[in-house]
């Protein structure tokens, strides 16, 4: 990448060439920000240099005490394994385990791991095959090596509690503690999340008994805990903040202190099918399904619900308050709403459709006011349901993956998703 400098009228703009076409020049400054140039307005292009891009340093020797417990880390890709070329914006991976402990030194002294890149996708990118793919590799992993003490998954941010929510449902008598963990900055940012995360993680999974699905991000705005989540119900509430992770309608599981390594236990863990001893098994999910989710809202129109009704196996509602969604017909500007009723009626004889809350915490009760007990009239599932939308979403889609009806098991607890429920 060649280093320019681009002579104008009144200033001279100094940066990395980004692109050129017939019209515009982009450079990279070293702010960071890009700007586009109209050529016209170059009076001369001055190349000063070439830019040398970040490369991988050599690794170092690896040493680890194989006495400790072992850990395996399963990379999917994210920030939280990665070093960023500022001058280019470039992300360069570091996925081995020597380079893992060269980033988090800290490690070695926990467990002994192995680390290697699974995939390397952003967690948008993420279907119901790479939820089958990541279970399958947990199992194949377990099979060869018997001795792991827990699996680490490193995910983009943004929809790790899909993630952790499916795992949840495809496992059954799991052995071990299934950590899921990202960073919301990269691993050489003086503010990243990334080292801490990690090795309250690692820390975790050394010291607990427990087992099962879990997610670890920061606890708070400080550096010093994580917070151990229940794959179930967590939420991403924040978009840039290192504690931008949630329990929903329940307690973290635990606190890790990070300077101490510590683990304070804040709730209970239940056992059930899916953590309880026995021959691990998968009951993945049918990649073909397609489930949809329809939020209300002010001014709603039926055309919204139709699309469902044409090729989708399952819907989650969003609805508002207690859960509602405008199908009352009240005076001459709501005639729309006697057809979104129908098309809601018409959606729920045709497919499962399941209500979830548009509120942050609390549950569904369609019982309180009349357009609710409408919806349970259709036939419409979830009443009582403390679900939130992601849960609910994973947890629809699985039933139908198992050939399991929604109308009998949605609100049955089958994997711990409604246990330490306090969302009264």
């Amino acid at each position: 990448m060649q280093h320019v400098k681009l002579h104008l009228d009144h200033e001279i703009l100094e940066g990395l060439l980004v692109k050129e076409d017939e019209k515009h020049i982009t450079i990279k400054l070293s702010s960071g920000y890009n700007v586009g140039v109209a050529k016209h307005a170059v009076k001369q292009t001055e190349v000063i240099g070439e830019h040398q891009p970040l490369i991988a340093e050599k690794k170092p020797a690896l040493h680890q005490d194989k006495h400790l417990p072992q850990v395996l880390i399963l990379h999917t890709g994210g920030t939280i394994a990665s070093k960023v070329d500022y001058a280019t914006g470039a992300v360069t991976p570091r996925f081995d385990p020597e380079e893992l402990l060269s980033l988090f030194p800290e490690i070695k002294d926990i467990a002994a791991i192995e680390s290697r890149l699974f995939r390397n996708m952003a967690s948008d990118d993420m279907r119901f095959s790479h939820y089958n793919l990541i279970a399958h590799e947990i199992k194949k992993e377990l099979g060869q090596h018997p001795q792991l003490k827990g699996i680490i998954i490193t995910q983009g941010t943004d929809t790790i509690h899909y993630t952790a929510a499916a795992l949840g449902f495809i496992f059954e008598h799991l052995p071990i503690p299934v950590v899921i963990v990202g960073s919301q900055r990269s691993s050489d940012r003086g503010s990243s999340d990334a080292a801490i995360n990690l090795i309250s993680a690692v820390s975790f999974i050394a010291n607990t008994s427990l087992s099962g699905v879990f997610i670890c991000m920061h606890e708070s705005m400080s550096d010093d805990a994580c917070s151990i989540i229940g794959g179930f119900n967590a939420k991403k509430l924040h978009s840039s903040r290192r504690d931008a992770f949630k329990p929903v309608n329940r307690a973290a599981i635990a606190r890790i202190n990070y300077p101490t390594r510590e683990i304070a236990y804040l709730a209970e863990y239940p056992q059930t099918v899916l953590n309880s001893p026995g021959t691990l098994t998968l009951h993945l999910f049918d990649e073909q399904l397609k489930i949809g989710i329809i939020i209300s809202h002010p001014n709603m129109f039926a055309a919204e619900i139709e699309p469902f009704l044409k090729g989708f196996d399952g819907a989650v509602l969003e609805g508002t308050g207690l859960c509602h969604f405008p199908i009352n017909e009240i005076d001459e500007f709501t005639t729309e709403h006697t057809k979104i009723r129908g098309a809601l009626a018409a959606l729920a004889k045709k497919i499962p459709v399941v209500m979830s809350l548009q509120t942050v915490a609390g549950s569904v009760n369609m019982n309180v006011y009349r357009p609710g007990r409408a919806l349970i009239e259709m036939g419409i599932i979830g009443n009582h349901s403390s679900l939130i939308t992601e849960t609910a979403f994973i947890k629809l889609a699985w039933l139908l993956s198992q050939k399991l009806d929604p109308q009998e098991y949605f609100m049955k607890d089958l994997r711990g998703e409604f246990a330490g429920s306090s969302a009264e």
